[in-house]
This record gives structure tokens, sequence and C-alpha cells, in this order.
């Protein structure tokens, strides 16, 4: 069988002099392969030969598994009572590439020293960055409706949540509900663990849900969270308000909003994610609030939660259609609340438009 992944990487090696690629499992071997392995104790390793048959040491385990996505290349199995090494040692007899392309965010030491084992001459070069912008930087319309997908089952999730929301409930309770709806609303796994924060925990970006406190009138709420649907990620957050929104954090809840608003009107092709950002945070460096900003405006969204383009300031890279990305400008007080609200947007041939629809306005619940 012929994969579209495969053609796309031998260019990519045409045009960086690389002989050979190795992918192991993740977003990347998902995409070009249709299938997913979970990563474990034992090292799986395609290596795609820019001229040659392709390579790939599989765990006995695995084959049968692996036989299902019709690899076509030349297989090295081995058992766990073996060990891999003699599987690497037979990627030796079959090629002897120069420098091999790995995914330096995936990639683990076991795989690295399993190559070096077998090309102990070989320069071993990071191109993460490139491997996975050439096969996802621009998402096809298959994969955006995939992502429509994500976010309609997130923000479903979302709203039989905030319905099942009381005073009294703590982090961990809310945090079970919004687990129990996505996955009833048909997430096939999470983008990432959920942050589900309150009052003065939301200051914290990555909060964690706490069981012993108990929500109240006047909190705030943020809950950052996205479903997994045939393997596309949704990231979304919201941040409401228990009972009533207190008037101290309604300008800093109005601030946050703008920025987000001025984020998702300047987004485009031609612009640069340098450009978003410096709009966003210039928005909220304008306000009485600018100590507390702690990120920048966004990242790529789509087989990873978080990929290329990042939207930050020193990243000139221009947006194209197709590229994905959120906007997620945030207000951080310390000790008292947090606020975020992040949308998932694509860019299309004149303008971008957002994924998410969930209302952005002060919502308060309960």
């Amino acid at each position: 069988m012929t994969f579209d992944g495969e053609r796309i990487l031998r260019d990519l090696m045409a045009r960086t002099e690389l002989d050979a690629i190795a992918l192991v499992p993740g977003a990347n071997f998902r995409h070009v392969y249709g299938k997913s392995f979970h990563q474990n104790e034992r090292s799986l390793v395609v290596l795609l030969i820019r001229e040659g048959k392709n390579l790939a040491v599989v765990p006995q385990l695995e084959a049968a598994s692996f036989d299902m996505i019709g690899f076509g290349g030349a297989e090295f199995h081995w058992r766990d009572n073996d060990g891999a090494n003699a599987a690497f040692d037979a990627l030796a007899d079959h090629c002897d590439p120069k420098r091999i392309g790995v995914e330096g965010q995936t990639m683990r030491v076991l795989e690295h020293h399993g190559l070096k084992r077998a090309f102990p001459e070989a320069e071993i070069v990071d191109m993460h960055k490139a491997i996975s912008s050439a096969l996802r930087l621009h998402k096809s319309d298959a994969d955006i409706d995939l992502m429509r997908k994500a976010i309609a089952i997130s923000e479903d999730a979302l709203r039989r949540t905030l319905d099942e929301v009381r005073i009294g409930q703590s982090e961990t309770d809310i945090e079970s509900l919004l687990l129990k709806n996505l996955f009833g609303a048909g997430a096939e796994g999470l983008s990432f663990d959920p942050i589900v924060a309150a009052a003065n925990n939301s200051h914290k970006p990555h909060a964690k849900a706490r069981a012993d406190y108990a929500i109240q009138a006047g909190d705030a709420l943020l809950l950052d969270f996205g479903a997994d649907y045939r393997g596309y990620k949704a990231d979304i957050t919201r941040t409401v308000f228990i009972g009533h929104c207190p008037d101290d954090a309604h300008g800093v809840y109005d601030t946050v909003l703008f920025a987000n608003h001025a984020g998702r009107e300047i987004s485009g092709p031609g612009v640069s994610a340098h450009a978003i950002d410096d709009c966003v945070l210039g928005v909220l460096e304008a306000s009485p609030y600018s100590e507390f900003i702690r990120t920048k405006t966004g990242h790529g969204l789509g087989r990873d939660v978080h990929e290329d383009p990042y939207i930050m300031r020193g990243n000139h890279q221009q947006m194209e259609p197709g590229m994905v990305f959120t906007i997620e400008p945030g207000l951080y007080l310390p000790g008292r609340f947090g606020v975020r609200i992040e949308d998932d947007i694509v860019i299309t041939g004149d303008g971008a438009e957002s994924l998410t629809t969930l209302p952005r306005e002060v919502t308060v619940i309960c």
C-alpha cells in the first residue's frame, strides 16, 4: 500500500538531505498510517528510507495489529524475552543511512539508542517541527470536519455540566461531571486532563481540581478541556461565575473578552503569528491589569493539543488556509481568581472562522 504521508516525508528527506526518517507511535504515525499504537516499554519504530524499502522494528505482541496498516516494507519482530537489539541490528543489514531525522518531542531515549546501535556512525537529527509541519500544519477539509465534531462534543458536554453545577460542590465533583458528560456526548478520549478551578485556584493557568474546596456565590469557575474524536483534539476554555459576577471581576472579564475578540478579528491569511499575539497582548497590556498577564495568545491544534503554529511574539510565520490554532487570552490575579476565554480558530481563504460557538459574554450559573 502507498501512503500519502510516506510520499510527503520522502519529499521532505530530499529537501533536507536526509537518508531516512524514523517514526514512533504518536500523532505523526497515526496521521501517516491511520492507526494508533501506545508507547510502552516495547520499542516500535518505522524507518522510512528515501531511496529503498521501508523498514520496521515491531514487538511480536503488536505484529497482528501492525499488519492491519498494510505497511508493505520489511518487518523485524522481537519478543519480550529476547529484547529488541537483534531487531535493531537487522536494520543495518538493509540500509546504511548517514542522516536520520527523528521526532525529538516524541522519540524516547529507548528508540534513539536502538537506532544508534544499528547505525553508530549516522547523524541523528531532530526534525520534529519539520516532520509535523509537513504532515499536519495545513488541515484538509476532512481533518477540519473531525475537529468540528470534537469541538461540538466538547461544547455539548460543557452545557450539560454547567446545568448540573451547584453551590457546595467541589472542583473534583465538577470535574467528574465534565468527564461523564464528555464521554456521554461521544468523546473517544481526552485532549488532556481537564482543568476545573474555582476562586483563588483559577489564577493558576494549569491548576489541579481540589476536593476540599466547596464553590460558593461570587466564585469564578474556569473550565479548560477538550474531547478527542478519531485522533483530533478540541481545546476550549470558558470562565463562568457562581451566583453573580462580583463588580471587581467584571473589568477583568471584559478585558479578556475584548482581547479574545481582537485576536479573532485580526486573524486571517497573510497575518503573522507575531501580529496576532501582539494585538491580543496589546489589549491586555493597555488595561489596568497588565501585571496579571502570564501566557502567550495560543498554539496550533489538531492531532496534538499543542502543535504549530504557536501564536506568540517573535514567530513571524504567516497564517495560511487550513491552519488551526487557539486564541486564549487570560488574566490571572494571584490569590483571587483568573479569567481565560479560549476559542479554536481555522484560517480560511479570506479570513478566519471560530470553530467554537459557545457564548463568550459574562455567564452566571446556579
